[in-house]
């Protein structure tokens, strides 16, 4: 960095369920001496992100050096929520020595970087990188980074398609304005889908990007921090689709809150996730559920009908046993009476 006294900010970004968190999580636990704070921007109010991450705390990144933002978007909230948090952070004794920020799975990366401008905080902090994730087998299936050709071939043969989804469009913004790419979930995909998803991800970039293959979250922290790109002064070289507009809008999306009381079965749950997503009706749920005689907390993770489920820690003494997901969907495809009846019937 040319200037030393200012702290570093990796901005992890990645649709959702690529894996920002698990990645996180990594980081937090090979930090190599370096002393970490994280900021968790989640869309939705139930903070799952944030708290799988204070459950990761160790002495050079503690509980309270863990900062979540549910207010949303911090790109659009940052006279409220993100200049705060981020001096907040820079007047800890000791200082963080590397700021990661975990933004939503669904928060363009460009707005989030003019922030750094900002004459309270422009002189103390630095965007070491944009880290983006990409699901190689998601990528690879070709959701969110269309064909161009089978696109126009589409509106050839149907007038009414006149624009790429929501999705796409915040897809291709993240990988825009990203200094590196992380291509999560190879074993799913397999080589050769590996293979796609990177030609894919090629296209979509408007410059030559590094890609780096991982499972897991597993990469050395060499390679993810000390980029020293100072990204907020690299704006002209990250397009995006929302250039020259004063501010961009989420409500495209939606998110709901499902509490209720325990449960019997955590297979049955995981079914009933799937066969919903199925129906191309949510695109992420994730939360805990409290399961009938056990002590445990189940974890629920689930991006479109892959589903993952398993006991993260005892439920505290001064907690409710309650199960709660967060269920996020594209406006018009968040129906509330028909996803309460599909998973807390």
């Amino acid at each position: 960095m040319s200037d030393l006294s200012k702290v570093p900010v990796t901005i992890v970004t990645g649709f959702l369920g690529a894996g920002k968190t698990t990645l996180i999580s990594h980081l937090i636990r090979h930090a190599g001496g370096r002393r970490l704070a994280v900021v968790v921007n989640e869309f939705g109010v139930l903070g799952v992100d944030g708290d799988i991450l204070k459950g990761c705390a160790i002495p050079d990144c503690p509980a309270e050096n863990i900062v979540e933002l549910a207010n949303g978007c911090i790109c659009c909230t940052v006279a409220d929520d993100f200049i705060p948090t981020v001096e907040t952070l820079l007047a800890m004794e000791p200082r963080p020595d590397h700021i990661l920020i975990e933004t939503s799975g669904l928060a363009l990366p460009k707005p989030l970087l003019k922030a750094f401008d900002w004459p309270a905080i422009r002189s103390r902090i630095t965007v070491d990188g944009v880290i983006t994730l990409a699901d190689a087998e998601a990528v690879a299936a070709g959701r969110f980074a269309p064909d161009l050709a089978a696109v126009d071939a589409q509106r050839a043969a149907d007038p009414s398609i006149d624009h790429e989804t929501p999705l796409s469009e915040v897809f291709e913004d993240q990988l825009a304005c990203a200094d590196l790419v992380l291509l999560t979930k190879c074993d799913l995909a397999g080589p050769s889908g590996v293979a796609a998803a990177r030609a894919i991800i090629a296209a979509e970039t408007p410059r030559p990007l590094p890609i780096v293959e991982l499972v897991d979250g597993i990469v050395a922290p060499h390679v993810v921090l000390g980029l020293g790109a100072a990204a907020e002064d690299d704006l002209a070289a990250r397009p995006s689709h929302h250039d020259g507009e004063d501010e961009h809008e989420h409500d495209d999306f939606d998110s709901l809150v499902l509490a209720w009381g325990e449960i019997a079965d955590p297979n049955d749950l995981a079914g009933r996730i799937e066969a919903l997503a199925a129906g191309g009706d949510v695109l992420r749920v994730k939360g805990y559920a409290a399961v009938a005689g056990k002590p445990m907390r189940l974890l629920v993770q689930a991006v479109g009908a892959r589903v993952r489920v398993q006991y993260d820690r005892p439920w505290r003494g001064d907690e409710v046993r309650a199960t709660q997901l967060v269920v996020i969907a594209e406006r018009d495809r968040l129906d509330p009476s028909t996803i309460r009846a599909a998973l807390a019937a």
